[in-house]
């Protein structure tokens, strides 16, 4: 029987989250700023030991990393691995970085015409397949990932900027400029959401969120919820119409759950929401079992 005591880090561009799991069961959390773009004048591996390798103690517990710390930003760049791609053979593609510490490798997938990767959620789509029967899992945030699994095997994924151009749009374009603090509003959400469900080509439609505002017809205060709609609106068309699921998996927890809850629902799509935390251990824990 494997020894089920390990150390699962997930560590992103901006974030650093780190478990100490002992037969089995976290013992101790780490939750720390220190993403691949925030180490200021230190390097991955002075945080790693500063923070992370004293649970190590003198038994040298196996650790696994995933996400951004495995660019050519972070630690070490960990290969892309080619889809379609058996889930379970991530386990064989780890990077070493220190002895009996490894980096998950990432995803490409590759067309005639169109390019795509994924770093981290690769790890989260190990565990969906050990908690959901669902082949469409949806891993919403800054760049939102959908993907389709068939039998184990990632077959093909996709990416929305949709998290970042909300930000982009409403801190360095005109449609978030001198406007006032911007208060929840699901009446704003859901117009926006239906909006960008009919009409998902934002080319045409994004301009109109700054003259709905100035012809008054989008309270000032509601515009982010009005955009944050007609974004994740417009995602929403075009995947379900691409992968026409009858059923997904949603990895998602916080502001981001109710709301892709309420884009599948109007898109007649039964949603199962697992919570990321649970799918990123659950597929680190699958990695670590196959050592």
């Amino acid at each position: 029987m494997t020894d089920m005591n390990y150390i699962a880090v997930d560590w992103g561009s901006t974030h650093l989250r780190a478990w100490h799991i002992e037969n089995g069961v976290p013992i101790n959390v780490l939750h720390l700023p220190f993403g691949v773009t925030r180490l200021e004048d230190a390097t991955p591996e002075q945080i790693f030991e500063r923070y992370i390798n004293p649970w190590r103690s003198e038994r040298l517990l196996p650790v696994y990393m995933a996400g951004m710390v495995g660019s050519d930003a972070g630690w070490k760049a960990a290969p892309y691995l080619r889809c379609p791609l058996k889930l379970n053979t991530l386990a064989d593609s780890l990077t070493a970085v220190l002895p009996g510490v490894w980096i998950v490798p990432g995803l490409r997938f590759q067309t005639d015409d169109m390019c795509n990767v994924m770093r981290g959620e690769e790890t989260l789509l190990l565990g969906v397949q050990h908690l959901s029967h669902a082949s469409c899992v949806i891993l919403p945030g800054t760049h939102s990932k959908w993907a389709l699994t068939e039998g184990g095997e990632v077959r093909r994924f996709d990416t929305a900027m949709t998290g970042e151009l909300h930000h982009m749009l409403m801190h360095y374009s005109l449609l978030g400029r001198g406007l006032m603090a911007q208060e929840d509003s699901e009446v704003a959400f859901l117009s926006g959401l239906h909006r960008g469900m009919a009409q998902p080509a934002l080319v045409e439609t994004l301009f109109s969120v700054r003259a709905s505002r100035l012809l008054g017809e989008l309270a000032p205060e509601a515009v982010s919820e009005y955009l944050s709609g007609l974004l994740i609106g417009a995602e929403t068309a075009v995947f379900t119409q691409r992968y026409r699921p009858a059923r997904v998996a949603l990895v998602a927890d916080g502001p981001l759950k109710p709301r892709y809850r309420q884009a599948l629902a109007v898109a007649g799509v039964e949603a199962e929401t697992i919570a990321p935390e649970l799918a990123f251990l659950t597929g680190i824990r699958s990695i670590h079992e196959r050592q």
